[in-house]
């Protein structure tokens, strides 16, 4: 697995950069021994987790106590979103995301997602920058949070 590329929505790579946290977000992807493919998922995920969990971050954190939905990492105003399935769940974590935001929960976040390269060894119809990216700028009125969007492949 290596990092492929960032995008910045509503300035959300500037808020990583500012913070020092950009190129330690952007190194988590940097894994040469993970390949990319259809039984991937979990050790993507696993590794991801692991070094989130290095950094002190909390997982599966609710969005809110009445009900039990949540996003994959939080640590103090920053979420972290990784997205290795079906592409319709982007936008659920999209609306939790912002739900935070809105909130005054959190800053900005992290959403991670292969490439569409990457997204066709996975599997079918999974999740990937080039669509996220493109369907971001159509509703950047409504996602209104500062969000960088990492592709791995």
């Amino acid at each position: 697995m290596k990092l492929d590329a960032t995008y910045s929505h509503h300035n959300g790579v500037d808020l990583w950069q500012e913070r020092d946290l950009y190129e330690w977000a952007t190194d988590i992807f940097e894994a040469p021994k993970i390949k990319v493919g259809e039984v991937s998922t979990t050790v993507i995920r696993d590794h991801v987790k692991g070094e989130l969990e290095t950094d002190g971050w909390a997982f599966n954190v609710r969005i809110d106590a009445e009900v039990d939905l949540t996003v994959f990492a939080r640590k103090g105003d920053l979420a972290f979103q990784l997205q290795t399935g079906n592409i319709s769940r982007y936008a659920y974590d999209l609306i939790k995301l912002q739900h935070l935001y809105i909130k005054r929960e959190i800053e900005s976040a992290i959403l991670a997602v292969p490439t569409k390269a990457a997204a066709v060894k996975i599997g079918s119809n999974i999740a990937n920058d080039e669509r996220i990216w493109n369907e971001l700028n159509i509703f950047d009125r409504i996602i209104t949070l500062p969000i960088m969007l990492i592709a791995f492949e």
